[in-house]
């Protein structure tokens, strides 16, 4: 579905875990019927996340980085510099789609992206995400209050992979790649946040995209 409405993008840089997270509960708290739709899109200061039903067991070796409980749906993950992060906080009502809609929109979107680069991936039907292969690549995790979504996509870009060994991945015990890995350069964030962000609100039915810098 074709909405007029723009999609507003946000880009706010390396921004610490758990002040974004309250920023996102608070925006989708405090949106009214006409607010417009939003996404920000960012990188992490390292942090582990773990969802509503998250296992802590999946907490390997966490060493010094800090683990924050969330209420996003899915369990472990990790967010790192070099990790491309897209929050989206969007009134699915008002899209008209429904939640497994919007989780597909997003997946193919990855998709999409990473076949604009030569990488050949897929999402799994049995859980949620995309996969190179056997291996992971990027995370989906949404939160939906009264019809609206936050929380979102994680996509490894060119990021430090070692903290990735301290969880069991989204509880799925499969091999974490990245864009880095598998091409001799990877895209600079700016580009891959900008052109991912595109692509995401084509899938979503939006007109457009604003792009801006920071909150």
């Amino acid at each position: 579905m074709l909405i007029t409405e723009k999609l507003l993008c946000r880009h706010l840089g390396l921004v610490e875990y758990l002040s974004t997270f309250q920023a996102m509960q608070e925006f989708s708290q405090n949106r009214e019927e006409d607010t417009p739709d939003e996404i920000w899109v960012l990188q992490h200061q390292p942090v582990y996340t773990l969802g509503r039903k998250g296992n802590r067991s999946n907490l390997i070796n966490v060493s010094d980085i800090p683990v924050v409980q969330v209420d996003r749906g899915g369990d472990v993950t990790y967010h790192g510099p070099g990790q491309l992060v897209v929050y989206l906080m969007a009134d699915i009502k008002r899209l008209d789609m429904g939640v497994r809609e919007v989780v597909s929109a997003i997946e193919q979107s990855i998709v999409d992206y990473l076949a604009s680069l030569g990488i050949e991936s897929a999402p799994r039907a049995d859980a949620p995400g995309v996969y190179v292969g056997e291996s992971k690549i990027a995370s989906l995790g949404l939160r939906i209050s009264r019809g609206r979504s936050y929380h979102g996509l994680a996509l490894n870009l060119d990021m430090d992979m070692s903290p990735w060994s301290g969880i069991n991945a989204c509880d799925l015990g499969v091999p974490i790649t990245q864009v880095g890995d598998l091409l001799d350069n990877a895209p600079p964030m700016n580009n891959a946040a900008s052109e991912l962000s595109s692509i995401l609100a084509k899938r979503l039915g939006y007109s457009g995209l604003v792009e801006e810098a920071g909150n």
